[in-house]
């Protein structure tokens, strides 16, 4: 799941709705990060291998091609993008992939039993989503077997203009006074936090690390409609439909200026957090 700054209240309660066909407008540059996340996992031959926040499932759908021998559970808390999973599912991964709706937090805790129950979780673009995130991670270490492996990636462009320009636009009247909880924040961490709880949560030998993608869009309004499948949905949301338009046309305008086009199209430069991590083999 995508996508950029974390709205409190979130993943499974209350969190936006999602346009899978909005969130897929770019699926080539919102799946590069999870094939580079998943490149640093070192599971060989895994049984159980979860997605957590799977979205569509068309990147879950690859786990069942990197582990031919494992059961791959995609576990999400939209209707709406497990509807479209399914299409994954029968588009070829079949019995050997399996979905889940469920919310990243009772999900972990329902799995969290003595021996573990998995072997590889994947949480990508899931956590910025998720109340207390942190927290979280030790709890999804415990769902691990030992020696079961955790691959978690984040956006880290919180303070990008895309998101500043967002909050901003969203504080003006006439759309202020609908947006108030869509514009809380519950502050990101950084990858020296994800470190650091992974190694008090016990982790053998956490790979963190940071990559900054520069997107290169076309089309009119590129970042505009990256963001309308994203981080700008809670926004949206929030809104009553006669503001919306008038909202993304004052928003739209403040990205073209923050982001103009050249040559060769728009420059989204896009930050983003991966952290890697075993649980201890004897543990």
């Amino acid at each position: 799941m995508d996508e950029e700054a974390p709205m409190v209240g979130t993943a499974g309660r209350g969190g936006p709705q999602w346009d899978p066909e909005e969130y897929g407008r770019y699926a080539g540059e919102r799946g590069r990060p999870f094939q580079d996340l998943v490149a640093r996992v070192g599971a060989e031959q895994p049984r159980d291998v979860v997605d957590l926040g799977c979205g569509p499932a068309t990147l879950t759908a690859t786990l069942c091609q990197r582990w031919p021998a494992a059961r791959v559970l995609g576990v999400d808390s939209s209707a709406e993008m497990l509807a479209r999973a399914e299409d994954a599912r029968r588009g070829g991964a079949g019995d050997r992939l399996r979905l889940e709706r469920a919310d990243a937090w009772d999900w972990a805790r329902a799995h969290d039993v003595p021996g573990g129950a998995v072997d590889v979780v994947v949480a990508n673009a899931l956590l910025q989503w998720v109340p207390r995130q942190l927290q979280l991670l030790p709890v999804l270490l415990g769902v691990l077997r030992p020696g079961g492996w955790l691959a978690v990636q984040v956006p880290g462009n919180h303070d990008a203009a895309s998101h500043v320009l967002l909050r901003e636009v969203a504080g003006r009247e006439p759309y202020a006074q609908h947006t108030t909880e869509a514009r809380r924040r519950e502050p990101l961490p950084g990858p020296g936090d994800y470190l650091d709880t992974l190694l008090r949560a016990g982790a053998t030998a956490p790979d963190v690390w940071e990559t900054t993608y520069l997107h290169l869009l076309t089309g009119a309004d590129p970042v505009l409609r990256w963001m309308t499948g994203t981080g700008a949905r809670p926004v949206l949301q929030a809104l009553p439909e006669q503001l919306r338009e008038p909202f993304l046309a004052d928003y739209g305008a403040a990205l073209r200026a923050a982001y103009p086009p050249g040559p060769h199209g728009t420059v989204l430069p896009f930050r983003r957090v991966f952290a890697v991590a075993r649980r201890p083999v004897a543990g």
